[in-house]
C-alpha cells in the first residue's frame, strides 16, 4: 500500500478554481435532500398538522404522501406532548381489592429517654460555643468568667458525653469482631 501511494504523483490543486466556485455559490441555500420536508415557520411549531407551511415552487406536491425513510428521526415542536410526557395516574382507594395489601406506614422509632446528666453534658457541649459567638458579635466585654464557661463548658460536655459511651467490652458472652472456632 505505501509502494502505490510513493508511486502515486500529488494532482495539483487549482486553487483559483476553488475559490471561484466558493465565492460565486455564496449566498445560495443548498437544496434538500430527495425526500425531506422542508422547516415550518417558528410561529407555526406548535401546530399539530403534519403539513409543511410552504412547498419549494422548484418541487411539486405529490399525489399520495410518501412514507418517511428509514432511521428518520422524530421531533415534537413545543407544546406537543412527548414520549416522556407520561405521568401514572394517582391510585384511588377503590382501586385497592382484598388482594392489594395497601401502603404500610411504618411507626415513628421509639427514642431512648435521656437522663439529666446526658441532657446537661449536650447543653454544654452546643451551649458553650454559642455562648463565645454571642459575646463576639455582640460585642461583649471578654471577661474571664465567661471564657471559661464556654471553654470548660465545651470540654467538660464533652468529656462527660465521652465516658457515658456504651462500650463493646461489657458483654462477656460476645467473642469479639473476629471469627470463633
Amino acid at each position: 500500500m505505501a509502494e502505490n501511494d510513493a508511486e502515486r504523483e500529488p494532482q495539483p490543486i487549482d486553487e483559483e478554481a476553488a475559490w471561484a466556485a466558493i465565492v460565486a455559490g455564496y449566498g445560495e441555500e443548498p437544496t434538500d435532500p430527495a425526500g425531506t420536508k422542508p422547516f415550518k415557520s417558528v410561529e407555526d411549531l406548535a401546530l399539530l398538522e403534519d403539513d409543511v407551511n410552504e412547498t419549494p415552487e422548484a418541487a411539486p406536491k405529490p399525489d399520495k404522501p410518501e412514507k418517511p425513510a428509514l432511521g428518520s428521526s422524530v421531533v415534537f415542536a413545543p407544546g406537543v406532548g412527548g414520549p416522556r410526557d407520561f405521568s401514572v395516574a394517582e391510585p384511588k382507594d377503590d382501586d385497592l381489592d382484598d388482594s392489594d395489601e395497601g401502603h404500610f406506614v411504618p411507626p415513628d422509632p421509639e427514642l431512648p429517654e435521656a437522663d439529666v446528666t446526658a441532657k446537661f453534658a449536650w447543653l454544654a457541649v452546643v451551649g458553650g460555643p454559642v455562648l463565645l459567638l454571642l459575646a463576639v458579635l455582640l460585642g461583649w466585654e471578654m471577661t474571664w468568667w465567661l471564657t471559661v464557661l464556654g471553654v470548660g463548658g465545651f470540654l467538660g460536655g464533652f468529656a462527660t458525653l465521652v465516658a457515658r459511651m456504651k462500650h463493646d467490652d461489657e458483654d462477656g458472652d460476645d467473642p469479639g469482631r473476629g471469627a470463633v472456632v
